[in-house]
């Protein structure tokens, strides 16, 4: 449980999830609303970390058709030109492990950071597998270069983000978003995959109320 007593809601994703990009707007809204009620915290879900292979022209096909349907359904923006072009390892690691690295230096950018590494790949089309970008990205959160160059490749960052994989794991997360309340009573799945924030918002109030 949170301090105060306060129940939790577990947000676990991973920053280069399309459905998780489709459900940004439904998280701020939530944070937006329950943060004084609720301890909301983000567990990096380990979509495909470690990958070494370049995705094949059926596998862009098929992510791309993911694209469009998480677009159609949420309205949420992408730039399909050019996106994962030839020779693109779809590693998710590099990626959440930035987002490690933010929670050490400064927890309450820690969901800035994840908005940004989604926004960069998905609306900007750029390649956050890379070092330089996810540096770039850092920067403009206030993490010197040199912060970022002792941190982002230290054993411990590398630990801390493999034990965010495993966590997700063991709650028995296997698709993203998905979000899990709990209080001193109770520990319950609210979603798996985009749910909408009205259909979200009418569940964690009546939480909220049987919780008082």
């Amino acid at each position: 449980m949170a301090d105060n007593n306060k129940p939790v809601l577990w947000y676990f994703a991973d920053p280069m999830c399309s459905w998780c990009w489709g459900f940004s707007s439904v998280i701020e809204q939530i944070r937006a609303k329950y943060s004084s009620q609720l301890k909301i915290s983000l567990n990096l879900g380990g979509l495909r970390p470690g990958t070494k292979h370049t995705i094949t022209q059926k596998e862009r096909d098929e992510i791309l058709h993911h694209w469009r349907s998480v677009q159609q359904m949420t309205g949420q923006s992408f730039k399909f030109d050019n996106a994962m072009p030839e020779g693109f390892i779809y590693d998710t690691e590099p990626a959440s492990r930035l987002v490690t690295l933010i929670a050490t230096i400064d927890p309450d950018l820690v969901f800035t950071c994840f908005h940004e590494i989604q926004a960069a790949f998905y609306r900007e089309g750029e390649d956050v597998t890379s070092k330089s970008v996810l540096k770039n990205i850092a920067g403009s959160l206030g993490v010197t270069e040199d912060q970022f160059d002792d941190l982002f490749e230290s054993p411990h960052i590398k630990q801390a983000t493999q034990q965010h994989f495993e966590g997700t794991y063991q709650a028995g997360i296997r698709g993203f978003p998905a979000l899990i309340w709990q209080d001193e009573k109770n520990i319950e799945r609210l979603c798996s995959g985009y749910v909408p924030f009205e259909k979200l918002s009418e569940d964690i109030d009546r939480r909220l109320k049987h919780n008082l």
